[in-house]
């Protein structure tokens, strides 16, 4: 599981400039959320990890953020957000599961 944080790691280390370490740690963060297979939810416990990965990339995304607080560009912040805006349409995704439209063993 952390074997794609090292990598965002090591691609960071290869960056030119703050704002160019920040989109790649980024880009880490999408990747990892490309793995989350929302469709494939079939119990309570694939639930709760999904939730809790989503959680776990908002708050690496907001620190990032604040981590690059002076170097963010508009790439930066758009990319953020955009991370940020997915996360929420995929905790809306699940809480449909949640809710009883899918149901959960």
């Amino acid at each position: 599981m952390f074997s794609a944080f090292s990598s965002i790691d090591y691609h960071s280390i290869r960056a030119k400039t703050p704002a160019e370490t920040a989109l790649k740690r980024l880009s880490g963060i999408g990747e990892v959320l490309s793995g989350l297979d929302i469709p494939a939810i079939q119990t309570q416990d694939d639930m709760a990890r999904a939730l809790w990965t989503l959680d776990t990339a908002d708050k690496c995304i907001r620190t990032i953020l604040t981590e690059f607080r002076a170097e963010r560009t508009t790439e930066v912040v758009r990319e953020a957000k955009g991370l940020i805006g997915l996360i929420e349409l995929a905790r809306d995704e699940i809480s449909g599961y949640r809710d009883g439209s899918r149901v959960l063993s």
